[in-house]
């Protein structure tokens, strides 16, 4: 079963920065899929940003690019979202997700329990 255990967030001024982290259960990073996801109250759970499974192809939504940057670890089995430039609407419970295909274009099989982000303007 894997496990994925975010942290990293936080309260921040708009403009600031977070790292967020992703810590998963043993080969979990190496061998999936892993992207970020998040979601607002009354809102349905937005994908973020997608690295794949060998770690050379990211994927963003068009809202975060050249502000977020996902990378593996795969030494430490963790993956980083650097979040830079972070306004309001950045505010938002983040989830880390993994697959063993995509996180892109299908459901996550695995999800943390998520990471609260809150931007004050």
């Amino acid at each position: 079963q894997v496990q994925l255990a975010e942290s990293g967030g936080g309260l921040v001024q708009a403009g600031g920065s977070l790292t967020l982290s992703c810590a998963a259960s043993e080969r979990t990073v190496s061998t999936y899929a892993m992207g970020w996801f998040r979601q607002v109250p009354g809102k349905e759970r937005e994908f973020v940003a997608g690295v794949s499974r060998t770690g050379n192809i990211t994927s963003y939504i068009d809202s975060v690019k050249g502000r977020f940057t996902i990378a593996k670890d795969n030494a430490k089995n963790t993956v980083i979202l650097q979040i830079s430039s972070l306004t309001p609407e950045d505010t938002a419970v983040y989830y880390c997700a993994a697959d063993r295909v995509t996180v892109v274009t299908r459901k996550p099989d695995f999800w943390g329990r998520g990471t609260q982000v809150t931007v004050s303007s």
